[in-house]
């Protein structure tokens, strides 16, 4: 009974509309990790805002500069018991950039607003809808039960937006601090709108500039066309040798080697999709043979996010002297990150494309992690998910995209899961963000249920 009494008390405090108060006073401090000039709001937001309602909930909190960079890193403990289990878990408290003016007209990425089941607002599914609503969860055991029955290590970052800088290094030098027995934590997507989801890591991610330089300047097509060559031509040409005609990759070191069957098996039953605002999934796209959840959570997959060459705005006619092209490697298990590059390198100088330079876009790189899904805290989360809602959750191996797990599970070597309390077409990173409340108002009743039963159970390392 008390189980269902914390799981009352936490749906309690989103009908009460306290979520929303909570989650409307974070929204307003404009946490752009992106923007140089909000390293006031990153501090503010960790060493007042959450530091206030973790100190009311018994937590020691102390907020630390990073190792670099100027996003501050927030470490709050909750300790009952050295023979207690200990959670350890995560958001993130930086956001996107705002957007402001491309906005809907009565929408402001700082401001909440509820219309309909949508709670718009910048962060409020990337993160800070989604630690609220965990942090609501642990309060609503500690109301009813007086105590969690478990010790709790919290770490809340403000540079994942921009690739977590100095995360690992940071965890490294706090690593005796943050041990623990069991990670779990929220972010990103639902596999659909509907169905309660847990996965288990991420896929790995590298973006990287493919650059074809011949000359300086631009030089008449009427004179020179058919004499110089063409650095468009060149770069689409050694684009599209990177994968066939549907997209699937042909650059052997990016394939992985197979899918394990614990992977296909947890991905059986699961359907990707967002909901009506989502694109329709091309069935045709992609690596032949697989389903199209082995595809988007058990396979790689290239894409190019951006080109430019000579004056999109304005064309003239004239040959450009250069072109480019921002490339985008998902990855899974088993591909080494720093082959990546000189994998693809060694592909274009077979191919015939020496002019073709390739350099990282970016120094951070998340790797690919991934849970085995038959470990016994997936199959306890899912039991006690599935009690709660009466739904048998997704179990996605990894998510699509990308986080820093590799973090949790290799540096700190933790079994990692993740509940995400949003769903893929929430307009995360766009203007428009919102979260759904019917995915809120459930996330804080599975949370809760999760939290109970980690009160209730004897599991250490």
């Amino acid at each position: 009974m008390q189980r269902a009494t914390a799981i009352r008390h936490a749906e309690q405090y989103f009908d009460s509309k306290s979520f929303h108060a909570d989650l409307a006073r974070r929204v307003a401090i404009a946490t752009e990790s992106q923007n140089p000039a909000r390293g006031a709001e990153l501090t503010s937001y960790l060493a007042e805002e959450l530091t206030a309602a973790l100190n009311t909930l018994g937590f020691n909190c102390k907020v630390y500069e990073s190792p670099v960079g100027k996003s501050p890193f927030l470490i709050a403990t909750r300790h009952e018991g050295d023979d207690l289990p200990t959670l350890m878990s995560y958001g993130h408290g930086d956001v996107i950039r705002g957007l402001d003016a491309q906005w809907r007209e009565g929408l402001s990425p700082w401001q909440l607003h509820e219309e309909g089941d949508r709670l718009y607002g910048r962060g409020t599914a990337d993160n800070k809808g989604q630690h609220t609503i965990n942090l609501g969860a642990l309060k609503s055991v500690l109301d009813t039960r007086g105590k969690l029955g478990f010790n709790v290590k919290l770490l809340i970052e403000t540079g994942e937006e921009i690739g977590s800088p100095g995360l690992d290094a940071f965890c490294r030098a706090h690593k005796e601090e943050l041990k623990a027995d069991v990670f779990i934590a929220s972010d990103g997507p639902r596999l659909k709108p509907d169905r309660p989801t847990i996965f288990l890591g991420s896929r790995g991610v590298m973006s990287f500039d493919l650059t074809v330089d011949l000359r300086s300047g631009a030089h008449h097509s009427g004179n020179w066309g058919g004499l110089i060559a063409d650095p468009g031509i060149i770069l689409n040409h050694a684009i599209a040798s990177i994968t066939d005609a549907r997209g699937a990759i042909r650059i052997p070191e990016w394939r992985p080697a197979g899918i394990a069957a614990s992977v296909r098996e947890a991905l059986a039953d699961c359907e990707p999709g967002g909901g009506a605002d989502s694109p329709e999934i091309d069935r045709d796209w992609g690596e032949p043979g697989l389903t199209p959840a082995e595809r988007v959570f058990g396979w790689s997959s290239f894409s190019i996010l951006a080109m430019k060459v000579g004056n999109p705005e304005f064309p003239v006619n004239a040959i450009p002297g250069k072109a480019w092209a921002r490339g985008h490697l998902r990855f899974v298990v088993g591909t080494d990150p720093h082959d990546v590059i000189p994998a693809l390198q060694r592909h274009l100088a077979r191919e015939g494309f020496s002019q073709v330079t390739v350099t990282p876009a970016r120094d951070e790189v998340m790797h690919a992690t991934r849970l085995d899904p038959a470990n016994r805290w997936v199959k306890w989360a899912v039991e006690s998910i599935e009690r709660t809602t009466g739904k048998k959750p997704a179990i996605l191996p990894n998510l699509g995209g990308s986080l820093p797990n590799e973090v949790f599970a290799d540096t700190l070597g933790l079994p990692t899961i993740w509940i995400p309390h949003s769903y893929s077409a929430c307009s995360q990173h766009a203007p428009n963000e919102h979260m759904l409340s019917h995915i809120a108002r459930e996330g804080l009743a599975i949370m809760a249920g999760i939290f109970w039963d980690l009160g209730e159970s004897t599991t250490k390392v």
